[in-house]
């Protein structure tokens, strides 16, 4: 299995850039074109790209075989960001509400990203 990880990883960081770019795409659409949410494609890609991504990250651990602590934050930072992106694309009351799950959103996946790349679970220091 070892011998796929490349590919997986590629995979999975190829899927990561997806999902941002699609929830930076439905982000400005329902700031200038709502309507455009409400079409069926849009309701299922991101939910195509997302399974991808999360099977690419369950591969990943299993071919790894060992947790770390920086595993943990990044899937308590992947809740945060899933949580801020419905408040932002579907439960917030008001625009601002919105906007500010919006940015909260992408700083959370920022984070996420940090902590692939630096391997630490508070990346910052």
């Amino acid at each position: 299995m070892f011998e796929y990880y490349g590919l997986i990883k590629h995979l999975h960081m190829s899927t990561a850039v997806l999902t941002l770019a699609f929830f930076i795409v439905r982000g400005s659409w329902m700031f200038f074109s709502p309507e455009r949410l409400q079409q069926r494609w849009v309701k299922i890609v991101p939910h195509v790209i997302d399974t991808v991504l999360l099977l690419s990250a369950l591969s990943l651990v299993a071919i790894v075989s060992m947790p770390h602590s920086w595993l943990g934050a990044k899937v308590l930072g992947l809740l945060v960001y899933i949580g801020l992106g419905m408040i932002a694309l579907k439960r917030g009351k008001t625009q601002k509400i919105r906007i500010a799950a919006f940015i909260g959103a992408l700083l959370a996946f920022g984070y996420i990203l940090a902590v692939a790349f630096t391997k630490q679970p508070w990346p910052f220091g």
